[in-house]
């Protein structure tokens, strides 16, 4: 679980919620023909914009902004100079035994790879592709994430026009004019809320995620083609210090 998000959310709807209970009670901000409105139009207007398999498929990239397991860089260097030594003293057959200690797929691919024997160039082609097409999977998620942003509040003005017709063709009957002007203020409310609260938050922390996950990955081929390539574990280690700032580099040869 991400700390950050889950502080984030916890704390912004918290206190939104105690800003409520501290003028009125929480049934006042309940309407539900206003949720109809907005939540109804925001994801018909999505399916309308995007395939139902991409709009279905965005709820599994949103898992990403909750838990998401990345390498630490340290970590992952550390790791490398353990393969390369062991790949230079036992030859690259000698790795077999490390993959089954892993439980990242990207790199257990990339090592499986160079122990078969394929080239280095044809190894980074095949995992530069699969870097690709995951920045492009998180870039949709991110998108679509987006375009739900600016349906919630579009929705809400809907929603907002929809109660001041009400409310202007029942002047007559001033019992109507209360539930017509929560309608009208309400949806308003629940599309910025959702807006502004949700989605933005989620896809940029996604598109933060994407970058972080990519520049790993990167470091991880790189890894592999030094250790496919057979270069000295300082080179190694040269190669992928130069994926962090100068402050980060912790050289484990002395």
């Amino acid at each position: 679980m991400d700390t950050a998000t889950l502080i984030g959310i916890v704390s912004a709807f918290a206190l939104v919620l105690s800003a409520i209970m501290m003028g009125s009670g929480l049934s006042v901000f309940f309407h539900l023909p206003s949720l109809m409105i907005v939540l109804g139009g925001t994801f018909g207007a999505t399916m309308i914009n995007y395939p139902i398999r991409d709009v279905l498929g965005v709820f599994k990239v949103i898992k990403n902004v909750f838990f998401s397991r990345i390498w630490g860089t340290q970590e992952l260097i550390s790791r490398f100079l353990e393969f390369s030594k062991k790949a230079r003293r036992e030859g690259l057959l000698g790795l077999e035994s490390e993959l089954v200690k892993l439980n990242d797929p990207f790199l257990m691919k990339g090592l499986q790879l160079a122990i078969d024997g394929i080239e280095p160039q044809a190894i980074r082609e095949i995992m530069e592709t699969e870097i690709d097409y995951l920045q492009e999977r998180h870039r949709a998620g991110a998108e679509i994430l987006s375009t739900m942003a600016t349906f919630f509040p579009a929705m809400g003005l809907i929603g907002t026009l929809i109660g001041l017709v009400q409310m202007l063709k029942t002047m007559e009957d001033p019992s109507t004019i209360g539930p017509a002007m929560a309608l009208a203020l309400l949806t308003t409310f629940y599309g910025a809320l959702a807006a502004n609260l949700v989605c933005l938050p989620m896809a940029g922390k996604l598109r933060k995620r994407s970058k972080e996950e990519a520049l790993i990955k990167e470091m991880m081929v790189n890894g592999i083609i030094s250790i496919a390539n057979g270069e000295n574990p300082r080179i190694t280690e040269q190669k992928l210090h130069s994926f962090i700032s100068p402050e980060q580099r912790e050289s484990r040869f002395r």
